[in-house]
């Protein structure tokens, strides 16, 4: 394990060696990968929504994430939708994450407030994650502990306004005034010195992590990963003001004939959609079906390699980064 290089609001807050966070990856986001990157100095969040039959199941991978990483915080992550009956989907997921005082929760999706209290009173440090300015701002003022804000590069849901982080992340620090995490396209070293320069305190990684060994799905999917390029997406559910950004396959090009087609029914959608199909996917390697979240930031992994080595050479590559532009000053 690399020794520390960078101590920034973020390391301090979360109470780790490296501005390095883990981003809730759906379905993939587990106590193994979590506690994988807890113990190389960093932070991850089991993703809540993973476990849709049974919110008991949530509870057991948190316990066993306790288990893996020695009793060491760690952290959970809560979407959050405006959708009809969501909010009650969601309320025992966050019971849970109060009742088993998960040191740290990833709230997206939507607005957290109706939760916040429960999950302060628990003594939840929250950051919440945001795909524009705009809302961080209002976040702020809910209370939240820290802010993460994706660009448009992000996988998964990087939003309607599609601002690229060369602009967003300066914008985000020089608006915040709270800890900042940046997400969407974060892949190099190189990538952490630039934010950290822009004014933010760590990155958000995504894409960069998915062939790690610790991430559970199909070989195939993770020969996939490696093989793809940064022109491997698409942004699809537009229709919907719901951007997701997934793998170039069978599903979401038929997800895209039907918008280009206006098919506002989401029935239409649903079956190419569901999180049932994207589970399958990573469960047998069968990558025509599912909506399987990848952003751009997948051209940079080269290899299937542990969360500790990916974690080693981004710190090495910070170093080379920042070793560089030191060298240029006059």
């Amino acid at each position: 394990m690399r020794d520390q290089v960078f101590r920034t609001r973020i390391t301090d807050l979360f109470g780790i060696r490296h501005p390095i966070l883990c981003g809730g990856l759906f379905l993939l986001a587990d106590a193994r990968y979590v506690a994988a990157a807890v113990g190389v100095g960093g932070m991850g969040f089991i993703t809540a929504l993973s476990f849709p039959d049974d919110p008991e199941d949530f509870r057991r991978e948190i316990r066993k994430c306790r288990t893996l990483t020695g009793g060491k915080p760690f952290g959970v992550s809560l979407a959050f939708s405006a959708r009809p009956g969501m909010e009650d989907r969601i309320a025992p997921y966050v019971a849970i994450a109060a009742e088993e005082r998960v040191r740290f929760v990833e709230t997206s999706g939507g607005n957290p407030s109706r939760f916040l209290p429960i999950l302060k009173e628990a003594g939840c440090i929250v950051m919440h994650k945001v795909p524009a300015v705009r809302y961080a701002e209002t976040a702020q003022r809910m209370g939240v502990d820290a802010i993460c804000v994706v660009g448009a590069e992000a996988g998964g849901h990087p939003g309607i306004y599609m601002v690229g982080n060369m602009v967003q992340a300066a914008l985000a620090a020089r608006t915040l005034t709270l800890p900042l995490a940046i997400g969407g396209g974060m892949g190099t070293g190189s990538h952490l010195v630039t934010a950290l320069a822009m004014g933010a305190d760590a990155i958000l990684v995504g894409s960069r992590m998915l062939a790690a060994r610790e991430i559970w799905a199909h070989p195939a999917y993770k020969e996939r990963v490696i093989g793809a390029s940064e022109n491997d997406t698409r942004v699809v559910m537009q229709i919907f003001r719901d951007n997701h950004r997934v793998l170039d396959n069978e599903a979401a090009r038929a997800v895209a004939a039907l918008e280009a087609a206006g098919e506002r029914d989401f029935a239409a959608y649903r079956a190419l959609v569901s999180g049932r199909s994207t589970r399958m996917a990573y469960e047998t390697g069968d990558l025509s079906r599912g909506m399987i979240d990848l952003g751009p930031a997948v051209a940079f992994v080269t290899e299937s390699e542990t969360v500790e080595a990916i974690f080693d050479r981004l710190i090495d590559e910070a170093v080379a980064a920042a070793d560089r532009v030191t060298a240029l000053r006059r």
